[in-house]
C-alpha cells in the first residue's frame, strides 16, 4: 500500500470492510515504515513483528479499528509475553504474564499489536530520552525532541508508521507530544479510560491513558471503543451522553471561550506561539464563540508545591514496590530524576504527603470554580516550539539547569491532570522553522464532548491534514 499513511485509522478499517486491503498488506506497511523510519527517530523500541503477522492472518474482532496496526507505550499498560521496561535498567520486567484491561479493549478494537514506543524513565520528564532506550527524534526536525514522555507514539504517528498509537499523560505526556509532532492529543477525563487491576501508578489520579492520533475522528472513536465503565472499579465513571464520534460532527453552539499565556512563572512566550494563540481565537470569534482573554489567577506556587510532595511520596512508594519484587535496593540503574525523586518521596512524612493531598484537592477547586464561568479554556500547549534534543537532555548533570529548561518550555499542562479535566492538543500552527505549534484546549469536568465537538469545528476551519513532516509515508 503506497498511500497507506495517507489513511487514518478509520479509513484503513473501512478498505479492511470493502475487503480493498487485508490486514496483512496493512500490517506489512507500518512494518516496512518502522524499518525505514526508525533509525532516525528510535521511536519504536520492541517490535513483536511475528506475532502481529499471525494475528493479522487470523480472526480478528469487528471493531472500528479492525486491521489498524497499533503500538503500545513502554511504560505502566501490560501486553502479555512482551517486555516492559519502563525505559529503567532497575524496573525491567522480561515478560508480563496477561494483558491490561486496556489493552483487552485495544484488542477488541480490532487492532494489531505491533509493538512497544519509547518513553523516558518512568516517564518523569516531558521529553523522550533515557540511559536505557535513548533519544527519540521529531520526524519534522531530527535534531529536535519529541515531547515526552509519550514522545515515540507520537513520533511514530507523525511519521506514518501507525496511524495512531497508545499514550498516556501524567502532567502533560499526551498533550506535549502531539504538540511537538503535530498531532491530535486528547487527555481524557480521570477515569474516564480503565486502569484495570494494575492501577497503582494511577491512585492518585493525575495520569490518564488513551491515543495520540492525526485526525480528530481516531481519537474520539478510539474512546468509544475503550471508555465504558471498568469492572470493580472504585470510582463512579464520568458521564457520557452518546457516541463521541458523533461529536465531531455536532455544532458545538455558541461556547464562552477564556484564553490566556499565563504561566506559574510568567515565563515569555515565543512570537510564533504568541501569534498561533491570537489567530485561534481570532477564528473562534469569527465562528460565533464568546471569546476574552483571561486566566485562571490561581496560586500556582502553592498548587505545585503541593504537587511536588504527592508525586514525590507516590512515585517513592512505586519503587518501595519495585524493590519489594526486585529484593533488593535500586543502585546507579536508576537515573538524576528518578533518584531525586525518590530520596525527595522518602523524606516526606505520612503527615506531609496527606497534607499535600488534601491541598491538592483544595487547590483544585479553585481552578473548577473557574470554569463555572466559562465552557473552555484555552492557551498554548508549551511556551515555545520544541527545542532542540541537546538543550532539553533529562541525563544533563545540572538537575536544576534541566528543571529551569522545562519550566520555560512547558509552562501549561500540568493543572488539568491535578483537577482531572480533558485537556485536548490540536496542531494548529508552525513555526517560522517548520516545527508544530500545538494550542490546548480545556473543558469542565467529565466534558469531553465539548473538546471534540470544537475539535471537529477546528479541524475544517484550520485544517492540519496536508501538512507532513520530512520523515513522513
Amino acid at each position: 500500500m503506497r498511500d497507506y499513511a495517507n489513511y487514518d485509522g478509520l479509513g484503513l478499517a473501512e478498505l479492511v470492510r470493502k475487503r480493498d486491503v487485508t490486514p496483512s498488506e496493512l500490517l506489512e506497511a507500518a512494518i516496512e515504515r518502522i524499518e525505514r523510519h526508525d533509525p532516525k527517530l528510535n521511536a519504536v523500541t520492541y517490535k513483536a513483528f511475528d506475532e502481529a503477522r499471525a494475528v493479522a492472518a487470523g480472526a480478528l474482532p469487528e471493531g472500528p479499528f479492525k486491521g489498524v496496526p497499533f503500538l503500545i507505550k513502554d511504560l505502566g499498560v501490560r501486553v502479555k509475553g512482551w517486555p516492559r521496561t519502563s525505559a529503567s535498567r532497575f524496573a525491567k520486567v522480561d515478560a508480563d504474564s496477561e494483558d491490561s484491561e486496556l489493552t483487552k479493549r485495544y484488542r477488541a478494537s480490532g487492532t494489531v499489536l505491533v509493538g512497544k514506543t519509547n518513553t523516558p524513565e518512568f516517564g518523569i520528564p516531558g521529553v523522550t530520552n533515557s540511559a536505557l532506550l535513548g533519544p527519540c527524534r521529531n520526524p519534522w526536525n531530527t535534531d529536535h525532541i519529541t515531547g515526552g514522555s509519550s514522545g515515540g507514539a507520537a513520533a511514530a504517528v507523525a511519521a506514518g508508521m501507525v496511524p495512531l498509537a497508545h499514550a498516556s499523560d501524567g502532567l502533560g505526556s499526551i498533550r506535549i507530544p502531539a504538540a511537538c509532532c503535530g498531532l491530535v492529543g486528547l487527555k481524557v477525563t480521570r477515569d474516564r479510560n480503565p486502569n484495570g487491576l494494575h492501577d497503582t501508578d494511577r491512585v492518585i489520579g493525575l495520569s490518564v491513558d488513551h491515543v495520540v492520533s492525526r485526525t480528530v475522528r481516531d481519537t474520539a472513536a478510539m474512546l468509544d471503543a475503550t471508555g465504558a465503565p471498568q469492572p470493580a472499579s472504585p470510582y463512579a465513571a464520568p458521564r457520557q451522553d452518546g457516541p463521541y464520534l458523533d461529536e465531531i460532527s455536532t455544532s458545538p453552539g455558541k461556547l464562552r471561550i477564556a484564553w490566556s499565556v499565563e504561566t506559574p512563572a510568567s515565563d515569555p512566550i515565543d512570537p510564533d506561539v504568541m501569534a498561533t494563540i491570537t489567530h485561534t481565537a481570532e477564528t473562534l470569534k469569527a465562528l460565533g464563540h464568546d471569546v476574552r482573554e483571561e486566566g485562571l489567577g490561581i496560586d500556582y506556587r502553592a498548587l505545585y508545591r503541593a504537587q511536588g510532595y504527592v508525586s514525590a511520596a507516590n512515585f517513592s512508594s512505586n519503587i518501595k514496590r519495585w524493590i519489594e519484587v526486585k529484593g533488593r535496593e535500586p543502585g546507579d540503574e536508576i537515573e538524576g530524576l528518578a533518584r531525586r525523586a525518590y530520596e525527595a518521596g522518602k523524606s516526606i512524612s505520612g503527615q506531609d504527603a496527606l497534607w499535600a493531598l488534601q491541598e491538592l484537592r483544595v487547590r483544585s477547586r479553585e481552578i473548577l470554580r473557574r470554569f463555572e464561568t466559562f465552557d473552555v479554556y484555552l492557551t498554548p500547549v508549551m511556551c515555545t516550539p520544541p527545542p532542540r534534543v541537546d538543550f532539553l537532555d533529562p541525563l544533563m548533570e545540572d538537575l536544576r539547569e534541566f528543571d529551569r529548561r522545562q519550566r520555560i518550555t512547558f509552562g501549561f499542562t500540568p493543572p488539568f491532570n491535578m483537577t482531572g479535566q480533558p485537556s485536548l492538543s490540536l496542531p494548529l500552527g508552525q513555526s517560522s522553522a517548520n516545527l508544530p505549534i500545538g494550542m490546548m484546549f480545556t473543558g469542565r469536568y467529565g466534558d469531553d464532548a465539548t473538546l471534540l465537538r470544537i475539535a471537529g469545528q477546528l479541524e475544517k476551519e484550520m485544517p492540519w491534514k496536508d501538512r507532513k513532516p520530512p520523515i513522513w509515508n
